[in-house]
């Protein structure tokens, strides 16, 4: 029988893994066993060494997909109903934080054991007012599984809250306690609050010594993320080898004091493991902490074992090791952003060595800390223009700056900081040092943050050019076969060009119960609409803005159909972006132009007629609602806020040969108020499009509207059901392009839990 080595094993592995991440469905459960069965049965009856690796391969497929198959069920069993369930706080508390949600791993529902367990966020009633991390309690909840708002250039909560198992929210409507006592963590949490709770940088000490970061101010989230150095707070490789060292050096001290037969090399990295898995518990098991400690206790029984090996080799193995254990980490964006980070690491040492002159002696240390921070930086591109939608052009002097501090002064003071916790003032007095370290770091971090520009989609494929660049420079391409690097350049230059372009597109944002809609044409925009408003937030901070700049999209006016905060509340966060748009809206504002009957302008060959209200208010209400249509020349799209029967009505009676579009803007998100037959036949649209929320507390759209909508020929595309929805007009035809159906339809982007009217 032909022998199978680790890394044929582990290729095997991580390639049965991997069509988790675009697979659109996921099989039937009797279908994932019958291939694993067979696949089981291959594998031990199988001499070939190829039949054999494909063969594990498919069980490590079968093996994830009934994992995800697992979840998924989950979701719908869970969905809606009122169940008792026992579960963990593992959030931590941080004083004076006034949380409105925390983190629970559900273990048992119905009294039965949850294997694997999953996790939810638990909205704080008043009987959990004193909880804290390692509590359990026994709840009576009502779930709702995983649902996230989804928009090009957003954050896909729904893939990392699957790659996390965070499957589900919660209602509590009844809590018991079970065990009341904090865990060790929050205990120390609490001790270690008592000395460093008063210095200027204390979220940061909590974020590198116990992985909280929910505690981090704003200002300092975007300096850490606009200079590239975000990963320095995070717990993650970095952070776990240092300790790993640290317990080595501890060991190494205290193998002086003993006997000669106790000074062996194993003690210190044993040593190294304990301190990693240490500082992997205290950071809370977070999965790039686990990641790290895996990968160091594989390399720890490589050098125990003394197995020869290239760097490629253990690269390997760990990925495959990860994946046999966790398989949805393949959906993790840290989880790449590390094997990516590594894998660059590797590749650039090998590939773009200095000279050997300059990896010598301490006067060069300098230009290696420059020559690995540039190749990180270079071949990091294709995720960080991913994965964040923009680069730091400052990153390179930034991490430079701060990877020797935290990583040096930084990380081993909150190290040593924890085991004098018993001593107040030794303790104080070192994380006052590390505070102050961090001053230091910030000193220069705060006026690189404005190296940070935001990239859009079209220029995605320039972030490979460090790897290509690489290869290039090191065959001698560039010198051998000009004309072909000349003509990937050129490529690359015009490939944007290259794809069939619409003539103009209607995007409807997924911004839950409100709406927020982009026109765009030529590289410009005017937005209907500007989505909800909260404390500390809105949705042009979150969806509008960002979804902007993927495209490379400069809105140049902004419609407001009414007053209502779920159509107005991101106007302030549009304005600070872009101070020069026009505003145009329904209601007496300084500076706003009317949306009123009668009016009419040419935007890029554009014709905007606004339809609705005859006169402006001071304050517009529903049936006040600016409708406007939009008019190509063949395709025509009308626009309705929120407007009711009344309007409608009067809309139909005086104007019904006006109201004819190919598309629609649902009234009133769909409510039984809106939507009227009359008007329906008057608009006689193809498709018709609603900007809900899933969980709105109305409970929109009505299923008496749904079925009218249907009954009357008319498409029914709704934000909660599909997330964006773009619509894209050419010459001769147009098409409407949902985000969980079109755009991108895998299975994790899907509608969890049971179904509902709208499908």
């Amino acid at each position: 029988m032909a022998r199978m080595t680790f890394s044929m094993a582990s290729c095997a592995v991580i390639a049965g893994t991997l069509p988790l991440l675009w697979l659109p469905q996921i099989p039937s459960r009797w279908a994932s066993v019958t291939v694993l069965m067979v696949s089981m049965l291959l594998l031990a009856t199988c001499r070939a060494r190829i039949a054999r690796v494909l063969s594990l391969s498919v069980i490590c497929l079968a093996l994830a997909l009934l994992d995800a198959h697992s979840m998924l069920t989950t979701m719908v069993d869970i969905d809606g109903k009122a169940l008792s369930a026992e579960v963990k706080i593992v959030e931590m508390r941080i004083s004076g934080h006034q949380d409105q949600q925390i983190l629970v791993q559900v273990e048992k529902l119905r009294g039965r054991w949850v294997f694997p367990a999953f996790y939810a966020t638990l909205t704080v009633p008043s009987a959990m007012e004193a909880w804290c991390g390692g509590q359990r309690w026994l709840i009576r909840t009502r779930f709702r599984p995983l649902h996230s708002r989804l928009n090009q250039g957003g954050f896909d909560r729904q893939r990392w809250g699957i790659a996390k198992r965070q499957l589900a929210s919660a209602r509590v409507l009844r809590a018991t306690p079970i065990t009341l006592a904090c865990g060790a963590r929050q205990r120390l949490l609490t001790q270690v609050e008592q000395h460093a709770s008063a210095l200027r940088w204390h979220a940061i000490l909590l974020a590198l010594v116990f992985g909280i970061m929910k505690s981090l101010t704003s200002e300092a989230s975007a300096v850490l993320q606009q200079t590239g150095t975000m990963h320095l707070m995070v717990i993650s490789g970095l952070h776990i080898v240092l300790a790993a060292m640290f317990g080595w050096g501890l060991m190494r001290a205290v193998q002086r004091l003993l006997p000669l037969r106790w000074i062996v090399p194993q003690l210190p990295l044993l040593a190294g493991v304990l301190f990693a898995w240490s500082y992997a518990w205290l950071a809370g098991e977070n999965p790039p902490a686990i990641r790290a400690a895996l990968a160091f206790s594989l390399w720890t029984l490589i050098r125990l074992w003394g197995v020869t090996c290239t760097s490629w080799q253990v690269w390997l193995w760990c990925i495959a090791l990860l994946f046999l254990g966790e398989p949805m980490m393949v959906l993790s964006n840290s989880f790449w952003l590390s094997c990516v980070a590594v894998a660059g690491l590797i590749f650039w040492f090998q590939w773009a060595p200095l000279p050997y002159p300059f990896r010598q002696g301490w006067r060069w240390a300098l230009l290696r800390v420059a020559h690995l921070q540039c190749g990180i930086t270079l071949l990091l591109l294709p995720l960080q223009w991913g994965i964040f939608k923009g680069i730091s052009l400052t990153s390179l002097p930034a991490n430079i700056w701060a990877v020797p501090l935290v990583s040096f002064i930084t990380t081993p003071l909150v190290l040593l900081a924890l085991p004098l916790a018993s001593f107040p003032t030794l303790s104080y007095s070192t994380w006052w040092l590390a505070d102050r370290s961090l001053d230091v770091v910030f000193l220069v971090l705060k006026p690189l943050q404005r190296g940070w520009i935001a990239i859009d989609e079209h220029y995605l494929a320039w972030s490979l050019m460090g790897w290509c660049g690489v290869i290039i420079w090191r065959f001698g391409w560039w010198r051998l076969y000009p004309a072909s690097v000349a003509g990937l350049v050129l490529y690359l230059v015009l490939q944007r060009a290259a794809a069939p372009q619409a003539e103009w597109r209607l995007d409807m944002l997924d911004v839950g119960h409100g709406l927020a809609m982009v026109i765009e044409r030529e590289g410009h925009a005017i937005l209907f609409d500007t989505g909800s408003q909260w404390p500390g937030g809105d949705m042009a901070q979150y969806e509008i803005l960002p979804y902007l700049r993927w495209r490379g999209i400069t809105p140049e006016s902004v419609i407001l159909s009414h007053s209502h905060q779920d159509h107005i509340g991101g106007l302030g966060s549009l304005l600070q972006a872009y101070p020069g748009l026009t505003v145009y809206s329904p209601f007496t504002q300084p500076g706003h132009r009317a949306c009123i009957q009668g009016e009419t302008w040419q935007w890029r060959r554009l014709r905007f007629t606004v339809l609705w209200p005859p006169k402006r208010v001071a304050y517009a209400g529903n049936d006040d609602s600016c409708v406007v249509r939009i008019d190509d020349g063949r395709h025509r799209v009308l626009l309705t806020g929120d407007i009711e029967m009344k309007a409608e009505r009067r809309l139909e009676s005086a104007m019904r040969d006006e109201l004819a579009a190919d598309l629609l803007q649902i009234p009133h998100h769909g409510s039984k108020t809106s939507s009227s037959a009359p008007f329906l036949r008057a608009v006689n649209p193809q498709y018709a499009l609603a900007s809900t929320g899933r969980y709105n507390p109305w409970r929109l759209p009505s299923a008496a509207v749904i079925a009218r909508y249907r009954k009357g020929g008319h498409h029914w595309v709704d934000t909660a059901q599909s997330g964006q929805v773009s619509v894209r007009f050419f010459n001769e035809h147009w098409q409407v392009l949902p985000y969980r159906e079109r755009l991108s339809p895998f299975w994790y982007h899907q509608w969890f839990g049971v179904k509902r009217d709208s499908e």
